[in-house]
């Protein structure tokens, strides 16, 4: 792919220090740019200066919400290389999303040669602390100045880059998460299986809620019969009951995760008993009554693997492990990190270098 490079004149300063990054609000100096017209395809690849982009107010995505993205991590490793995890999975799964919003299918190996080159030039903003990262956010969305529900016929794909610090800044510790059994985040048929801003939209008033009672998380049922688990809203979800790793099954409601597929390999291979089925809350509920209820957490990109030490539903609050991070929680993060970070030999073909 032929990618037009034009450097900054400006460059800015790079965080002082790095303790203190905090999440999504510095930039690199640069961000990927790429044109689709209907009739013309995928065009004009470019990296540019970091900056506003214009838009009409008429612009598709403002009044229909057509648009998609995907979320994933640059790692320095303690000689100081650059690399990524899994990063072919996510533009796989941005394709997936694409489909199911009408939107143009990217190259995936045009997107992988993308990233590579904007993250070489901005190679400087990858942190040099341990546990923190370069946070690298790729998304398309509809332009076309028109008001109308139809797909669109003009894109913009684009990455740009956050350096972001450690998601424990004081260790790896339990979360607490509330069940909502009033609002829903989605159903199968709809988007719920998509990475797309809608979804992160309709579970902001549960998460609202959540706050109020001191919760930091919320975990969404489903949303026909409000009884089976689905995700968290950043996180997939995982319980180790009487010794086995259930998760929910993906039925086209909740996303598929890379660090959950990534998770589910590494508890197979470590001879784990894993099941992906169906699980309600209730069947949780009475695990942690019967005291088999071993482990509950979360995965994602962002914290990788975060415990859970509360969880409550309706008047009934669940206290997992003591408030403590259990064994199996514990070694999916340390083998997680440590491969990203280059601290572990990556034996699972995951690593890929800059």
């Amino acid at each position: 792919m032929d990618i037009k490079i034009e450097l900054t004149k400006n460059p800015k300063p790079k965080p002082a220090d790095e303790t203190k990054l905090g999440f999504g609000h510095i930039f690199t100096d640069h961000m990927f740019v790429m044109d689709y017209d209907a009739g013309q395809g995928w065009h004009d690849a470019r990296i540019v200066p970091y900056g506003p982009i214009e838009l009409m107010p008429s612009a598709m995505v403002l009044h229909y919400g057509q648009e998609i993205f995907e979320g994933m991590k640059a790692y320095r490793t303690p000689s100081g290389d650059i690399q990524f995890f899994r990063p072919e999975e996510n533009f796989k799964r941005m394709n997936v999303s694409a489909e199911r919003l009408v939107i143009p299918q990217i190259n995936e190996k045009d997107a992988l040669e993308a990233l590579h080159k904007l993250v070489e030039i901005d190679k400087d903003w990858v942190p040099h602390i341990e546990g923190a990262s370069l946070y690298i956010r790729p998304f398309i969305f509809a332009a076309d100045p028109f008001l109308g529900v139809r797909p669109g016929e003009k894109y913009y794909f684009m990455i740009i880059m956050s350096p972001s610090g450690a998601y424990y800044s004081t260790g790896i510790n339990p979360v607490n998460i509330y069940v909502e059994t009033n609002y829903v985040r989605a159903v199968r048929g709809g988007m719920g299986f998509t990475k797309t801003g809608g979804n992160y939209a309709a579970s902001l008033a549960g998460q609202d809620e959540a706050h109020k009672q001191n919760y930091s998380q919320v975990l969404w049922l489903d949303g026909v019969e409000r009884k089976y688990i689905e995700e968290v809203g950043a996180m997939n979800i995982m319980f180790v009951i009487d010794g086995e790793v259930v998760t929910p099954s993906l039925q086209g409601s909740i996303l598929s995760g890379i660090t959950r597929k990534s998770a589910l390999e590494l508890c197979r291979k470590w001879g784990m008993k894993v099941s992906e089925r169906r699980i309600t809350i209730q069947e949780v509920a009475d695990a942690y009554d019967a005291g088999k209820l071993d482990e509950v957490f979360g995965t994602g990109t962002a914290a990788v693997v975060s415990p859970v030490g509360h969880l409550k539903w309706g008047d009934k609050v669940m206290e997992i492990g003591g408030g403590k991070i259990g064994p199996i929680t514990q070694k999916l993060y340390d083998t997680m990190t440590g491969m990203q970070f280059g601290k572990i030999p990556d034996d699972m073909g995951w690593i890929e270098k800059l």
